[in-house]
C-alpha cells in the first residue's frame, strides 16, 4: 500500500500541522513515511505546499506530478492551482472559505468566484468534496482551527486509509494544551460535516 497526500494552502492556515499530524498518524498506524515542505512566502499569506506520502515502500518524500491519492485544499484558489498535483481519479478536498491575498483586500483586484472555481476543479475531478472549514471553525470557536475541521473531514473521507481515532488522538496531543477542547470540537465538526455529505 502506498498513499500520498498533498495539502496547499496560504501561510497561517495550518498546512504544516495538518501534515505533521497526519504523518504522525501513519507512522503511528505502523506505515514508513516521508514528507516534503515547501513554504513559498509562508509568513505573508504566500503559497504553502506539503506533500505527505506513506505506506510499505515509501523511499521519497516527493510525488510525480499527477500522482497524489488526496489533494487537501485549504484554500480555494489553492486547491485549483493545484489540481495537476492528483489525476482524475484523486479526491479533492476544498474549503471553499477564501483567504484574501493582499491586493484583493486592498480592493484593486477581485478574487475569482468561488462558484466558477468549484466547477474549475469538477471539469478535471470526479472526486471533489467541499466543505466551509473556517466557518465550521468559527462555530467550534475559532477561525484558527479550520485545520483541525479539514482533518475532521479527511477522516470521513470515502477510501482515507488512516484511522478517525488515531487522527484525532494526535491532532491533540500536538496542539497546545489550551486548543485541546477547541481542536476536538473542531475536529469533531469537520467529520460530521463530511459523513453526511458521504
Amino acid at each position: 500500500m502506498k498513499y500520498s497526500v498533498q495539502i496547499v494552502g496560504v501561510g497561517g492556515q495550518g498546512v504544516l500541522l495538518a501534515s505533521m499530524v497526519l504523518g504522525n498518524a501513519a507512522m503511528r498506524a505502523g506505515h514508513k513515511v516521508m514528507m516534503s515542505e515547501v513554504h513559498g512566502m509562508a509568513q505573508r499569506g504566500g503559497s504553502v505546499l506539503s506533500t505527505l506520502r506513506f505506506g510499505d515502500e515509501v523511499y521519497s518524500p516527493l510525488e510525480a506530478t499527477g500522482g497524489a491519492d488526496l489533494i487537501m485544499g485549504f484554500e480555494p484558489v489553492e486547491t485549483v492551482r493545484s489540481l495537476p498535483l492528483g489525476h482524475r481519479g484523486s479526491t479533492v478536498l476544498m474549503n471553499l472559505d477564501p483567504i484574501f491575498p493582499a491586493m484583493v483586500a486592498a480592493g484593486n483586484e477581485p478574487y475569482p468566484d468561488v462558484d466558477g472555481l468549484v466547477a474549475a476543479v469538477k471539469k478535471e475531478n470526479d472526486h471533489l468534496m467541499t466543505i466551509k472549514a473556517t466557518e465550521i471553525a468559527v462555530q467550534a470557536g475559532k477561525a484558527v482551527a479550520a485545520n483541525a475541521v479539514m482533518i475532521g473531514a479527511v477522516a470521513a473521507a470515502k477510501g482515507f486509509p488512516l484511522d478517525k481515532g488515531l487522527l484525532k488522538q494526535v491532532l491533540l496531543e500536538t496542539v497546545p494544551p489550551k486548543f485541546k477542547d477547541l481542536n476536538a470540537k473542531a475536529f469533531d465538526l469537520g467529520y460530521t460535516a463530511m459523513r453526511d455529505k458521504s
